[in-house]
């Protein structure tokens, strides 16, 4: 294991995420949005992805990518997970590009890297690692046909990343968004989409079978999952950095009501929570970057982090008093990204299964 803090250069790369999107993603811009019919900050996104470099951090140079690692990833999940912007990061980079990659499809790694193009991963929000391979979409003679339900990011996506059960076994195919139905759905997150995506004889092209197929498949929900620990880290930083500045500005009796001590002990637990969430999550991207532990690495991470980061939402509409407790307040926002992500890529339940099996911990 290599060390946890966080190097200069992902310091650096922070500083410039964070101050992207304290310009370009503040809490107006964030409410403003929601209540339009364009769900995502599709000029925010070509920002991060071609000035920034996003979305190719982890891919490999030879593909057009910055050849960084996970950890670089997770460092711009976390400040995503701060601000709650409404761009396709986890859809395109973390799950679709991860698994292409996986699949060695250079062609269309090489799109998302540059940011030309947005993907998505065809499998419910909610698979988690290990759930096995889908068969909702059958595959024949190079067109699928089926339909796979609340596809995160895939109303904005240009590609899709399917997985198909084809007349050899599993396979990975890629389709253009144009030859597929995509129905948003109403989203409890109204940050990030989901989608139904239906495919009638669409043409595919195939990019991986049989067990390299399921192999990146595999690969890209464990990469998701703790990626999106980090994520969920700065869900909770922003509930709390948030909380204690309101506490300190709000008076009664003639002092800041921060100063009381039951709200300083649930803060201090929050904060408590907080540093125990970012030790998992970083240890997970750690473990991403090198290759080590990497299933019970996300399994922990995963079971730890996201009740933390529901926890520590709902705490800051609590102790932010009746203004939390309004639309006009971005903090809704973050409690419906911190549920919506604990059922994204496997429940703590779930989650804590598989570490028991992992770990041959009896039930």
């Amino acid at each position: 294991m290599s060390d946890l803090l966080y190097s200069d250069v992902e310091e650096d790369l922070r500083a410039s995420v964070r101050d992207l999107l304290k310009d370009k993603a503040s809490a107006e811009a964030l409410l403003a949005r929601v209540e339009t019919a364009e769900g995502y900050d599709l000029k925010l996104w070509r920002t991060l992805a071609e000035e920034v470099g996003v979305a190719g951090l982890a891919v490999p140079e030879e593909l057009g990518g910055h050849g960084a690692s996970a950890r670089e990833v997770a460092v711009v999940a976390e400040e995503l997970g701060r601000s709650v912007a409404p761009v396709p990061f986890l859809g395109s980079v973390v799950l679709a590009t991860t698994a292409l990659v996986r699949a060695s499809a250079g062609e269309f790694v090489r799109r998302l890297a540059s940011g030309s193009a947005i993907g998505a991963l065809a499998v419910p929000l909610s698979t988690a690692p290990g759930a096995g391979f889908p068969s909702s979409v059958t595959a024949s003679g190079g067109r699928l046909s089926g339909r796979v339900g609340t596809v995160a990011d895939a109303s904005v996506a240009d590609l899709l990343v399917v997985p198909a059960a084809g007349p050899d076994g599993p396979e990975l195919y890629v389709v253009s968004a144009a030859d597929a139905t995509v129905t948003e759905l109403v989203s409890f997150d109204l940050t990030r989409r989901v989608a139904d995506v239906s495919f009638s004889d669409a043409p595919a092209q195939l990019v991986a079978s049989g067990p390299s197929a399921a192999a990146a498949l595999e690969e890209a929900l464990l990469f998701g999952a703790g990626i999106l620990a980090s994520e969920q880290t700065g869900v909770a930083e922003w509930a709390l950095t948030e909380t204690v500045s309101y506490l300190k500005g709000r008076y009664q009796f003639g002092r800041p009501v921060g100063g009381f001590q039951s709200l300083k002990h649930r803060l201090a637990n929050l904060y408590t929570d907080l540093v125990l969430a970012r030790a998992a999550a970083r240890y997970a991207a750690d473990s991403l970057a090198t290759g080590t532990d990497v299933p019970i690495a996300v399994a922990v991470a995963q079971a730890r982090v996201s009740p933390i980061a529901v926890k520590a939402a709902e705490e800051a509409i609590q102790l932010h008093g009746g203004i939390g407790m309004t639309w006009e307040h971005p903090a809704h926002l973050y409690l419906k990204r911190a549920k919506a992500d604990e059922i994204a890529l496997g429940t703590p339940g779930k989650h804590r299964a598989h570490l028991a099996e992992l770990v041959d911990l009896p039930a």
